[in-house]
């Protein structure tokens, strides 16, 4: 490349590959402006008044180069997603996660959020297999999620290539990364298993309904309560509205043993947090409704959820994820009635709702949950992993 002006390695130095910057250059005595994104590199020159100036300074008006692409391995060329390879990696991902696939709503919110590595592998130009990572914990965990590998490569190590080419990238660009974590909803048996350490299992009760019967699904729930003890108790629960009352909520050093978090950490939407004033920011840009055991200053229940969205289940369908902490029967009844209520009028078409909770709670919230012709138990009891290991 011609050097376009003196310390142009020292800023290209100063940059990953992860961003994409603007370099708009400018006469000697001006200021030189840089600006990045993520994916690609341009240097856009501005026409200076003077020819020995532009001679000297400005070797071209514009370079594009591919630092999108990060490297290559066992015939798999490693770039950086981008918008435009929305429709490519939505051709691979046919039947993820039995429909339930959140990455075809939050794709392009992945492009742009702090912390976010989406790494994809093409092969001979197409795309074959996404990765992607998040920082959390102050920037000592990836949480890695959203793999997936084109239907007919699946089964042939094609997933494991990647995983390694991604932990290596992030090793590479965040030294100071200490942990790779991740959540999976299903057991992979004791050989897979024993490559990491597992933290935790959380019971899982998914249901299945559509937006004409939702309303009285809701209803019934709320009879069943008035008709219960769990209307007598002294139990109850209060929302939790700002950033202020959630710190002082999370930030609680008794908090993980009483409410008996998973691995110590709360886990939302499969993305594991641990209890620390960093992660408070990731938490309040999901935009989730937190509610809390209000009976005394140590609650013994908290729970939340995150905000319905779409899902190619069906041919199209919402998702609802909530998420319990603690083990009072009678709470988490409450809990799960009063989500369910404040999201009734935003469900339209079919809803698969997805409840993560202690194992002891499972049985008493299926009981609870039978009984209605439209909102029904759609799969037997399964569980959520919670793994770690080594990057």
């Amino acid at each position: 490349m011609p050097r376009l002006f003196k310390g142009w390695d020292m800023i290209l130095n100063s940059f990953t590959s992860l961003q994409e910057f603007k370099v708009h250059a400018r006469p000697r005595g001006e200021t030189c402006h840089i600006t990045h994104r993520q994916n690609h590199m341009t240097v856009d020159t501005s026409t200076p008044r003077d020819t020995h100036t532009r001679t000297q300074y400005l070797c071209f008006t514009t370079v594009t180069m591919a630092s999108h692409c990060v490297g290559e391995s066992d015939g798999l060329t490693f770039c950086l997603a981008r918008p435009e390879d929305y429709d490519d990696v939505m051709a691979i991902s046919q039947d993820i996660y039995g429909g339930n696939d959140y990455l075809p709503h939050r794709y392009h919110s992945w492009m742009t959020e702090p912390g976010r590595v989406v790494i994809i592998a093409r092969r001979d130009r197409k795309l074959v297999a996404l990765e992607s990572g998040l920082l959390v914990d102050g920037g000592e965990t990836v949480i890695v999620e959203g793999l997936r590998v084109c239907p007919n490569e699946r089964g042939c190590g094609l997933a494991g290539v990647i995983q390694r080419f991604v932990d290596g990238y992030i090793k590479r660009v965040y030294p100071n990364v200490k942990i790779k974590r991740l959540t999976r909803g299903d057991d992979p048996g004791p050989e897979k298993l024993s490559k990491f350490t597992l933290l935790a299992r959380r019971a899982v009760l998914s249901l299945l309904g559509d937006s004409e019967g939702f309303d009285g699904f809701v209803s019934g729930l709320k009879e069943k309560l008035v008709g219960s003890d769990e209307s007598n108790s002294s139990s109850r629960l209060v929302p939790v509205k700002d950033l202020e009352a959630l710190k002082t909520l999370l930030l609680d050093s008794d908090l993980s043993s009483r409410l008996q978090l998973p691995g110590g950490a709360i886990i939302q939407d499969w993305q594991p947090l641990k209890l620390m004033e960093s992660n408070l920011h990731i938490l309040a840009r999901r935009n989730l409704t937190w509610f809390v055991d209000g009976s005394s200053e140590k609650p013994l229940f908290m729970s939340f959820h995150t905000p319905p969205y779409p899902i190619p289940f069906n041919g199209g369908s919402l998702r609802f994820n909530i998420d319990l902490y603690g083990t009072d029967t009678s709470l988490a009844k409450k809990a799960l009635t009063a989500h369910l209520n404040i999201v009734k009028s935003e469900i339209q078409g079919l809803v698969l709702v997805h409840i993560y909770m202690h194992q002891t709670l499972w049985e008493d919230l299926k009981q609870f949950c039978e009984g209605h012709e439209t909102v029904k138990q759609f799969r037997d009891y399964w569980e959520q992993l919670f793994l770690e290991r080594e990057p």
